[in-house]
């Protein structure tokens, strides 16, 4: 089995309206985002991460703006949840030169240093080598600085993985391994790619923490999030996150989604995370149906002033297919 959590924090009241928030974010801007698609608006690929809200938005309501994330072309919940804005987010996936990558990128290759998303991949697990180095740079620059690398179940099973988390183990560095494990690398059912029951248990085989979590749990993931930042800052290293999740969508928008059984799409979209969190936050008393009714319309007209935003921007110049390529200057 996995370990097993001790002295879990829990998040205070304000805390869980934050991490509601962020959850909220990230629904209503994926579902922007598929609509605009839809009405052919914009053309591009995407990757939802609908029913995931919540493992982002329980970590990265941990985060400093100074910490890091590196994260795969399944991860724009990811940069939202880290409260990237949103406005060069839409010009980036619109292709608009105002965009994070001047609209050179596109939906899987978005960045946003000054929030702390320093890179998105199209490169299954590619992300965690890169944490490794911004970890290996934090440990060289003396900071208390953490890096989250994401990935999905497919990615535990590359050569990747393996080396990223012995080489974190090694070397005590301040990175925690996310592995958002809804159930689906691609088109391929979880039990028919991967050897293990829990990805957390290969932690084992590294020398560090491991551990599976509820990730339709936001206080849950919250608990275990915390543990492994602390873990991170005070120097003793590494740990791995498998939040078990399902994943609402196919593995790309279009995809018909064959492999998934209807009943258990529908068992899990019955368990949909936000409409429980929801419920929970109104039953404890945090806040009102209509408080958290003026936070969704908030957060409605935030998406929507950056798609107008991208769509008024322009598309970038012929002359920009050469730049960003090689340096234009080298330092003396």
């Amino acid at each position: 089995m996995s370990e097993i959590l001790e002295n879990r924090a829990t998040p205070d009241a304000k805390t869980q309206l934050d991490i509601y928030r962020r959850m909220i974010r990230i629904e209503r801007n994926d579902d922007a985002t598929r609509t605009q698609i839809r009405r052919g608006r914009i053309t591009a690929p995407y990757y939802s991460a609908r029913g995931q809200e919540c493992i982002p938005s329980a970590i990265s309501v941990l985060l400093n703006d100074d910490d890091k994330i590196c994260t795969i072309y399944r991860g724009i919940h990811d940069m939202v949840a880290k409260d990237m804005p949103l406005r060069p987010l839409w010009a980036e996936i619109c292709g608009r030169v105002d965009g994070t990558c001047k609209g050179k990128g596109g939906p899987m290759h978005l960045t946003h240093p000054e929030t702390g998303v320093m890179v998105t991949t199209g490169i299954v697990g590619s992300s965690m080598p890169i944490a490794n180095g911004f970890g290996w740079a934090a440990l060289l620059d003396g900071t208390k600085q953490v890096t989250v690398a994401y990935f999905g179940d497919g990615a535990s099973n590359i050569g990747a993985f393996h080396e990223a988390l012995n080489l974190a183990s090694v070397w005590k560095l301040p990175v925690i391994f996310v592995c958002q494990n809804n159930g689906f690398a691609e088109h391929t059912r979880y039990e028919n790619g991967t050897s293990v029951d829990q990805i957390s248990k290969r932690a084992i085989g590294y020398g560090m923490p491991g551990y599976t979590v509820d990730g339709n749990d936001p206080v849950d993931v919250y608990a275990h999030a915390h543990a492994a930042i602390a873990r991170a800052r005070a120097g003793e290293g590494p740990t791995l996150l498998e939040c078990k999740t399902f994943r609402f969508m196919g593995h790309v928008f279009g995809d018909a989604d064959g492999y998934m059984t209807k009943e258990e799409k529908a068992e899990a979209m019955a368990k949909d995370p936000l409409p429980i969190y929801r419920q929970k936050l109104i039953d404890d008393g945090i806040a009102t149906a209509e408080e958290l009714d003026a936070l969704t319309a908030k957060i409605e007209a935030e998406v929507n002033d950056a798609i107008e935003f991208a769509m008024a921007c322009d598309y970038p110049s012929d002359d920009e297919l050469r730049r960003d390529v090689f340096a234009e200057e080298i330092p003396a």
